[in-house]
C-alpha cells in the first residue's frame, strides 16, 4: 500500500502528465489526420469538442460520487479507459470513429482530474498546500509539451495513427497502482445528498462563481491557442518549419515557460498567504481571513492575463519563427501563472464536504463555457474569414486575423478574475 504523502504526489503528478500527453497528441497530428480523414477546419475542431463533451459531461457525477466514497477506484477506472480510448484513436477511418474515440478519452480523464487534486489537497498541510498543486499542475505543460514532441515526431516517421497507439500504452500499465494509495480520511457529504443541491450551494459562493467565470474566458482562449497552434506555425512559417519541427518547437517553449509559469504562480500564491492573517482552525469556507486570501489568490491569476494579453496578439504578428516563439514564450509564462492559485481557489472557496462536487463543478463549467465550443469556433472563424475575402485554404492572412479572437478573451479572463474589494471586506 502506498501511504507517503511524497510518494503518492509523486504517482498522481505522472499519471496528470500521461493525462496531458494524451490530451495534446490530435493536436500534434491534427494536419495529417485533417487530410487523411478529409476533413473541413470546423469538423477538425469537433475532435476538441468530442474530448470535452465526454469530459465536462461526467465530471459532475465523478464529483458527487466521490464526496460520499473511495476515490482511488474512480481514478484507476478512468486512467485505464482515457489509455484505451486513446489507442483506439489511432484506428479512426472518419469523423464519426475519431468523435467517438475522444469523448472516451474525456470520459477517463474526467474521473481523474476531478479527484486527483482532492487527495492531494486532503494529505498537505496548509502552508504546503499551493506548492503541492503547483507540482501536481506542472504535468500540464510538461505533459503537453511532450505531446506536441511525441505526436509531430511519430508522425513524421510512422505516420499519425502510430502516435496514438504508442501515447495509449503506458497509462494502462500504471493504472492499477492507483488501487494501492491509501486515502486520507475526510468529511463525507450525506449520501442523500443531490447533484443539484451541491451545484445549488456552490452556485451561490461569489468568490468561487467568479472564479469560475474567469477561468471559463481563460480556457476558451487557451483551448484554442493549443488545439491550433501547431498548424498555425506550418502554413505561417512554411519554409522553415514542417510538422515534427512545429511541434518540437512549440513544445519546448511550452514546458520551459509552463514550468516557470506554473512554479512562480505556485510560490506566489503561498507567499500572498503567508503576508495575510492566518484562516483559524475550522473556520468556515466564507470566513474574512479565508476571502482576503482567496482574492489574492484572484489577483495573481488576473495579472498573469494581463501579461499574455497583449503578447498574444504581437506573437501572431511576427514575421519569423524565432520572433513567434521568444514572445510566445513570455505569454505562456503568464498563462500558467494561473493554474495553481485557481484551483486552490476552486478547493478554498467551498464547505470542505463539497470540494470534490466543487472541482467537478469547475471542470463542467470550464469546458462547458469555454474549450467545448472555441477549436471548431475559431476553425470556423478561419473558414469564414477566408471566405469573406475569397482567399486559399491555408491563407495565412486569414488565419492570423481569425487568432487576434483569443488575446481579447484572454483579457476578459483578467477583467474578471480582477479581485472586487467588496468581496473581501
Amino acid at each position: 500500500m502506498i501511504r507517503n504523502r511524497t510518494a503518492i504526489l509523486v504517482l498522481l503528478t505522472a499519471l496528470n502528465f500521461l493525462n496531458y500527453i494524451d490530451r495534446m497528441v490530435l493536436s500534434a497530428v491534427l494536419a495529417h489526420v485533417e487530410k487523411d480523414l478529409d476533413l473541413s477546419k470546423l469538423e477538425a475542431g469537433l475532435g476538441a469538442s468530442a474530448f470535452l463533451l465526454g469530459y465536462f459531461l461526467t465530471a459532475p457525477i465523478f464529483g458527487a460520487r466521490a464526496d460520499k466514497g473511495s476515490r482511488k477506484g474512480l481514478i484507476a477506472a478512468g486512467v485505464a479507459v482515457w489509455s484505451l480510448a486513446t489507442a483506439a484513436t489511432g484506428f479512426a477511418t472518419g469523423l464519426g470513429s475519431l468523435l467517438a474515440a475522444r469523448a472516451f478519452v474525456g470520459i477517463g480523464e474526467a474521473a481523474y482530474a476531478t479527484l486527483a487534486p482532492t487527495i492531494i489537497d486532503d494529505l498537505t498541510p496548509p502552508e504546503r498546500k499551493n506548492r503541492a498543486l503547483a507540482i501536481f499542475y506542472l504535468a500540464v505543460p510538461l505533459g503537453s509539451a511532450l505531446g506536441y514532441m511525441i505526436g509531430g515526431t511519430i508522425d513524421k516517421h510512422w505516420g499519425w495513427r502510430s502516435a496514438f497507439f504508442i501515447a495509449g500504452g503506458p497509462g494502462l500499465v500504471i493504472a492499477a497502482s492507483c488501487l494501492l494509495i491509501v486515502e486520507p480520511q475526510r468529511k463525507l457529504a450525506e449520501a442523500k445528498t443531490r447533484i443539484r443541491d451541491a451545484l445549488a450551494t456552490l452556485s451561490k459562493i461569489p468568490l468561487y462563481r467568479r472564479a469560475v467565470l474567469g477561468y471559463c474566458a481563460y480556457t476558451a482562449a487557451i483551448g484554442a491557442f493549443s488545439y491550433w497552434a501547431p498548424e498555425f506555425l506550418i502554413y505561417r512559417f512554411p519554409a522553415h518549419l514542417d510538422s515534427q519541427s512545429a511541434n518540437f518547437w512549440f513544445g519546448l517553449v511550452t514546458v520551459l515557460a509552463g514550468a516557470i509559469g506554473t512554479i512562480v504562480g505556485g510560490r506566489w500564491a503561498d507567499r500572498s498567504q503567508r503576508a495575510l492573517p492566518a484562516v483559524p482552525a475550522g473556520a468556515p469556507h466564507d470566513a474574512r481571513e479565508n476571502r482576503a486570501g482567496i482574492n489574492a489568490l484572484l489577483r495573481i491569476c488576473a495579472l498573469g492575463m494581463v501579461l499574455a494579453a497583449p503578447l498574444a496578439a504581437v506573437s501572431f504578428l511576427m514575421p519569423v519563427p524565432a520572433g513567434f516563439f521568444a514572445v510566445a514564450f513570455f505569454v505562456e509564462i503568464g498563462l500558467f501563472l494561473s493554474t495553481s492559485p485557481v484551483n486552490a481557489i476552486g478547493l478554498r472557496a467551498v464547505p470542505i464536504e463539497l470540494r470534490a462536487s466543487a472541482m467537478a463543478a469547475m471542470i463542467f463549467a470550464i469546458h462547458l463555457f469555454g474549450d467545448l465550443w472555441s477549436p471548431p469556433l475559431l476553425g470556423a472563424l478561419q473558414d469564414g474569414v477566408r471566405a469573406v475575402r475569397n482567399a486559399a485554404p491555408h491563407d495565412v492572412t486569414s488565419t492570423t486575423i481569425a487568432m487576434m479572437a483569443l488575446p481579447v478573451t484572454f483579457a476578459l479572463a483578467a477583467y474578471l478574475w480582477w479581485p472586487r474589494r467588496r468581496e473581501a471586506a
